[in-house]
């Protein structure tokens, strides 16, 4: 048994070390679109059959680089042998048929599998991470690669959960939005994304508070918000995490006064930017505290044990677990977690979520979103030389996850989108 198990996990590693090799797909929002408007789940599966496990190891890759203390952290193995036991499902249907509507039929029961398997990885990962600081400590240069990792580790975990739910919707027995492509929207709605984030938000400041402040929303003139291709959810949990800090941060703020200041949210859509701005009167935060809002584990509320309901007024949501089939909502148990992964969903493709704050007064939130569909990439992290060289760097160098030029280092990630982005021809070119 013994010899079985070394030589699963022998093989395991060679498969995964040889598909880190390739460069992973990134592909366009205008991709997206125009392949579920086709909607042909025989060149899905090739894809995906092929892309998957790409993504998958290059991540995998990186969990080596990771400090040691990490990586013995019960939270942390968990987290890895879900990677491997994902690996070897999708490698499973390497050599399958995909014109045999039998194997069409596992794989999305296999896919269906993977997306339970990760749904608590954020927690999960998180938690090993508090585990290691409780048991170890945890200095700067430590703290510093963990956040680098985390933003790579997150973004590949969106990015990956984007092709699967992709490949659910369209293919499964999903019942889908009547407007919507899989989970993109052709014309999305911006002032309905924001009028969703905010009653959810809305209704857990009301439940921890007894209050929230009210909203006034603002459409700059001559923005015309149709014909904006985007995914809904993606703007919602990014929207519904800056309208729960604002709402707490007002609450707490004007706690002694009967009328709350309102929120109040600018749309406004240019030739290359549809721009949401949201502010508040919370009072700001200083500014040399402005970089910390974006660090994970940060938080100015006390950190929750995880209990599986509901999360406080701060933290993280996971997008995966917002809105149920039945239309319920569940909000899960906050981490410090929720700035940092709402940018990485603005990040992924081609935007940017910034935050500039007056302290004694107030906070703005910027969201930038790319106008045109086919410059909205996605941002793909990848492993080779220079990414392990910036685990062992006294400093990690700025590349896309850091909070300032985040796009420069191009040889750390990519997002040009190919132009026949469906199919195994897609493999020639090796990372360097």
């Amino acid at each position: 048994m013994m010899i079985k198990l070394r030589k699963f996990r022998c093989l395991l590693h060679h498969a995964r070390h040889l598909h880190s090799k390739y460069v992973p797909v990134p592909l366009s929002m205008q991709q997206y679109l125009e392949f579920g408007q086709k909607k042909c789940e025989k060149k899905s599966f090739q894809f995906l059959n092929d892309e998957i496990p790409i993504r998958l190891a290059h991540i995998m890759r990186e969990f080596e680089d990771l400090p040691k203390e990490l990586l013995t952290m019960k939270s942390v193995k968990l987290v890895r042998s879900w990677y491997d036991l994902s690996f070897k499902e999708v490698q499973s249907f390497a050599e399958k048929d995909p014109d045999d509507t039998k194997v069409l039929a596992e794989f999305s029961v296999a896919i269906q599998n993977i997306l339970n398997r990760h749904s608590y990885v954020v927690e999960t990962m998180a938690q090993g991470v508090i585990e290691m600081e409780d048991t170890y400590g945890m200095d700067d240069k430590i703290s510093e690669r963990i956040q680098y990792f985390l933003d790579r580790f997150y973004m590949n975990r969106i990015s990956i959960r984007m092709l699967l739910t992709q490949h659910a919707a369209l293919f499964g027995n999903i019942t889908n939005h009547p407007r919507r492509i899989g989970h993109i929207d052709p014309n999305c709605d911006v002032i309905e994304c924001v009028s969703n984030a905010f009653k959810a938000a809305r209704q857990i400041c009301e439940h921890y508070h007894m209050q929230a402040p009210e909203l006034d929303v603002i459409t700059a003139d001559g923005s015309k918000l149709s014909n904006f291709v985007y995914v809904p959810g993606h703007i919602e949990h990014i929207l519904f995490e800056v309208f729960k800090n604002a709402m707490r941060a007002v609450v707490e703020y004007h706690r002694d006064k009967l009328e709350l200041p309102k929120l109040q949210i600018i749309v406004a859509k240019g030739k290359q930017d549809l721009t949401i701005k949201l502010s508040d009167q919370g009072g700001g935060v200083p500014y040399q505290d402005q970089d910390k809002l974006f660090q994970y584990m940060y938080s100015t509320a006390p950190r929750p044990q995880y209990t599986g309901q509901e999360s406080p007024l701060a933290g993280y949501m996971d997008i995966d677990r917002v809105t149920h089939d039945n239309g319920s909502r569940s909000f899960r148990a906050g981490y410090g977690y929720g700035l940092p992964l709402s940018r990485l969903y603005a990040r992924y493709f081609q935007g940017d979520l910034v935050v500039s704050s007056m302290e004694g007064y107030g906070t703005d939130v910027y969201l930038y979103l790319k106008v045109n569909s086919s410059e909205a990439n996605e941002c793909l992290p990848i492993y080779n030389t220079t990414t392990s060289r910036m685990y062992e760097a006294e400093k990690v160098v700025s590349d896309w996850s850091s909070s300032t030029n985040w796009n420069q280092s191009i040889r750390t990630y990519s997002t040009t989108a190919r132009k026949q982005p469906i199919g195994a021809e897609n493999r020639i070119q090796e990372v360097q």
